[in-house]
């Protein structure tokens, strides 16, 4: 698999797409092909603010409900509200439409160093 060369990604296996003080937050391929079929998406309402590391809501699978970490600190702008009626999407399409939250990043926040696309792409091959 190739991961999105300018996303940002956690060990956990969320991704952020930083673009102008703002990130979209969504789950890997990797973490989607592991959890299987998703079938409800439990994501937080917009205003909440969340630090990096925070659970930011939950992904449920056929298999398993999974906790999903913020991989960044800052206050949720937008849900992906399609997400309600197609949690598919984070399946079929996990860097793209299946993305969860956008968030307004926390000015002034020191932000974690997140693993570039082949650090990641590394990690998971060790990890399987």
């Amino acid at each position: 698999m190739e991961y999105p060369a300018n996303y940002q990604f956690t060990k956990e296996h969320e991704w952020a797409l930083v673009e102008n003080g703002t990130a979209r937050i969504g789950i890997t391929d990797h973490a989607q092909h592991a959890l299987g079929d998703i079938v409800f998406v439990e994501l937080p309402a917009p205003g909440a603010e969340l630090t990096a590391g925070q659970v930011l809501g939950t992904v449920e699978s056929v298999k398993a409900v999974s906790d999903i970490f913020s991989p960044l600190p800052g206050k949720v702008t937008a849900v992906n509200s399609q997400l309600a009626q197609s949690p598919e999407l984070v399946n079929q399409d996990p860097h793209g439409r299946g993305w969860l939250v956008q968030l307004e990043l926390t000015p002034g926040a020191s932000l974690p160093r997140l693993l570039n696309a082949a650090e990641y792409a590394a990690y998971v091959a060790e990890e399987n």
